[in-house]
């Protein structure tokens, strides 16, 4: 069975789908593509059919990340479909809460800033880079790289049995 990862942010133009591109590349990197499924949404639906901002695509790629997702909101199935529902910060996590129908739903919200370990000091969320210069999104990055690879290494430690160890 899958492990099915939903990453979530406003519009789904920055932040998450950079997190699907990074959390896809660790999968990949550790032959485990095949026990992941990865996806990316919005709560907000007005770049609904876009590609990720240029500026992080742009970013993005300087990395080894080619950001090809096209912006989608979120929908009432995801809740049942994914296991874990990562939001980028509070705003994010409120809207995924008013959303989700039941308990069960609801535990699999998470915060991303709760994996960050390098930052943690200062971030304790990815701050959305829309509005900000470079610096914004090679933070965002940052954060982000951080985070999944221990958001990954804690689902592979969880997940034990059912995932092969590399």
């Amino acid at each position: 069975m899958k492990i099915k990862i939903l990453f979530v942010c406003l519009g789904n133009i920055c932040r998450s789908p950079a997190a699907e591109g990074v959390m896809q590349r660790l999968v990949d990197e550790r032959g485990l593509a095949s026990c992941f499924e990865i996806d990316s949404a919005g709560t907000y639906s007005g770049h609904h059919g876009q590609l990720p901002d240029p500026r992080m695509r742009q970013h993005a790629s300087r990395r080894g990340y080619n950001l090809t997702h096209r912006a989608r909101p979120i929908k009432r199935a995801d809740f049942e479909h994914f296991n874990i529902i990562v939001a980028m910060d509070e705003s994010n996590r409120r809207n995924l809460l008013h959303m989700a129908s039941t308990i069960e739903q609801e535990r699999k919200i998470v915060m991303m800033g709760d994996y960050i370990v390098k930052l943690r000091a200062h971030y304790d969320y990815v701050p959305d880079p829309y509005y900000e210069g470079a610096e914004g999104f090679e933070l965002a990055l940052d954060l982000l790289e951080d985070a999944c690879r221990n958001l990954l290494d804690e689902i592979i430690e969880k997940n034990k049995k059912n995932i092969p160890q590399s």
